[in-house]
């Protein structure tokens, strides 16, 4: 589709100050929310594994 100066746009009809908006929305949403909750539940998780894994074959070590 081509603009009002004859330039195509990749966007549809949006413009480049919307693009830019919601390409900014969608990286701070990414930025501060998704990663953050990914990182603490990868991390929450490989703790609890370790967790069960002493409860069931003991804390490491030699035997006391």
């Amino acid at each position: 589709m081509e603009s009002e100066r004859g330039q195509t746009t990749s966007g549809g009809d949006q413009s480049p100050l919307v693009e830019r908006r919601s390409e900014l929305s969608v990286f701070f949403l990414l930025a501060v929310i998704i990663w953050p909750i990914i990182s603490v539940a990868l991390i929450g998780g490989y703790g609890f594994l370790v967790w069960m894994w002493q409860i069931v074959f003991g804390p490491p070590g030699p035997p006391g």
